[in-house]
């Protein structure tokens, strides 16, 4: 068995058993996808073993054990033996019943709603008391700004200070970890602030999902319908997955409906523009589109920068500029892998009791580094978007200038300079000697397309995510 590096090892000499789960915690939301986690990781609760031999976890249901068994015991056992040098017993439970337990939603593995009987009266008699379920620390002050994310910050202050009026609904779409779900919360957060009796509600679509299984189980649509038609805002996240869910795409249409007579807001959240979901009904599709679609975009440079140094500085640790720099000329892809990268940064200074510097950062980060310098280079590049709008990679260092070529090698270029660490000039000479002004005006000329028209960024989008593997 593996005996762990020393720094993993003295990361627990000294530690309480509660911190060694978060790190266990902290260490899969950087690893796993942000959903798989959310659902099944995050929920659990753990009871860890003074000599971290063992740790017992609390799982919500049989169906939710056996997931995890199957899905993740193995993936636990490896992380922990990782951390702790030793194998450590990893046992399920199921948790203490609480009065109003959150169901699951297995058609999501299935694509349909199932059709259940009915429980006992008994079962459904005491409602759950009405929550909001906002982070309140995710606020429009907590949140940076710069021009990835600047339109859509400000058509969701407009929602919180005038909800009901303009920008209904307001649909926010962009990749993973980007600050969709933060905006989200400090529109509820604003809102509560300004009129403390509003009815406001933030969920992820699968909790609607949820909620409609429910309902139907229960025969308890009346009470589902009081809940969701009567809120004053309504926060959804992700929903995308309402796909192949007819039932929830119907009921969500009702409640759609309803809100909007009573002159109530929707914030919705997903990976797509509207026209781009798939397998969601068209009504429901152009309801999303009737009111205001906004993007966030990956961060630029300045805004990776202020965000490590504002997140640093809420750790109670001052990160220099120049570490901030290299990190976010090195992490580009969302603000998630940006926290992952300082939460690896100053946990290996910790450890190690070494000052935050250029030097440090590169060692923490070894492996993340090795990945990226791996995968993404412009010659990567020039081929995967040559073959993506159908045109020769010897194209893209021609001196040709139909629009048809122009087109993607200014894409390229864009690319380029978004993806490596190649300056101007070095990628001018990449694409057969041209000036570092003709690359500064194909960065310039698509990045600023990018934020007006929705068919460019969505071939970008699909051009990134496969560049970056």
């Amino acid at each position: 068995m593996s005996q762990g590096t020393p720094a993993s090892n003295a990361a627990f000499n000294d530690t309480s058993t509660p911190d060694f789960w978060q790190s266990c915690i902290d260490q899969l939301a950087q690893e796993m996808p942000e959903q798989q986690f959310q659902t099944w990781i995050k929920p659990l609760s753990a009871q860890v073993a003074d000599d971290l031999s063992k740790v017992t976890l609390f799982v919500a249901n049989r169906f939710k054990m056996d997931w995890i068994r199957a899905q993740y015991s193995a993936r636990l056992s490896a992380l922990m033996e990782r951390l702790t040098g030793q194998p450590v017993a990893i046992e399920l439970a199921l948790a203490a019943r609480e009065p109003a337990p959150r169901a699951l939603a297995t058609d999501r593995f299935q694509g349909f709603e199932p059709a259940v009987a009915p429980l006992s009266t008994a079962q459904a008699a005491t409602p759950e008391p009405f929550k909001n379920r906002l982070n309140t620390a995710l606020t429009f002050d907590t949140l940076v700004e710069g021009s990835a994310n600047r339109m859509a910050r400000a058509a969701a202050m407009h929602v919180a200070g005038m909800p009901g009026h303009l920008y209904n609904p307001l649909f926010i779409y962009g990749g993973v970890g980007l600050g969709k779900t933060h905006l989200m919360h400090a529109v509820g957060n604003k809102l509560l602030a300004d009129r403390p009796d509003a009815k406001i509600l933030y969920i992820h679509a699968e909790q609607f999902v949820t909620d409609v299984v429910k309902a139907y189980q229960r025969k308890t649509f009346d009470e589902f319908k009081e809940h969701y038609h009567s809120l004053d805002l309504l926060l959804i996240d992700d929903v995308q997955f309402f796909a192949n869910k007819e039932r929830t795409q119907e009921e969500f249409f009702n409640a759609f409906e309803a809100l909007l007579a009573r002159k109530s807001h929707i914030v919705m959240t997903s990976d797509t523009y509207p026209k781009g979901l798939t397998d969601i009904s068209e009504r429901l599709v152009s309801r999303f589109d009737s009111g205001l679609t906004v993007a966030i975009e990956p961060p630029e440079l300045e805004m990776r920068v202020a965000i490590l140094i504002n997140k640093a500085h809420a750790e109670g640790v001052i990160m220099p500029e120049e570490v901030a720099f290299f990190v976010a000329k090195n992490v580009r892809s969302n603000v998630r892998e940006l926290e992952g990268a300082l939460r690896k940064i100053l946990a290996y200074s910790r450890f190690n009791q070494k000052d935050i510097s250029i030097l440090l950062a590169r060692e923490a980060l070894r492996d993340l580094l090795s990945i990226q310098n791996r995968q993404i280079s412009v010659e990567n590049i020039q081929k995967t978007v040559a073959d993506y709008y159908k045109i020769k990679v010897a194209d893209m260092y021609s001196k040709k200038r139909p629009a048809s070529i122009a087109r993607p090698r200014q894409i390229a270029m864009y690319l380029a300079k978004e993806l490596t660490q190649k300056s101007l000039p070095e990628i001018g000479e990449l694409f057969g000697g041209r000036d570092h002004t003709t690359v500064l005006h194909a960065v310039r000329k698509i990045g600023a397309e990018r934020q007006q028209m929705t068919e460019l960024n969505q071939q970008l989008h699909v051009l990134e995510q496969t560049l970056k593997g």
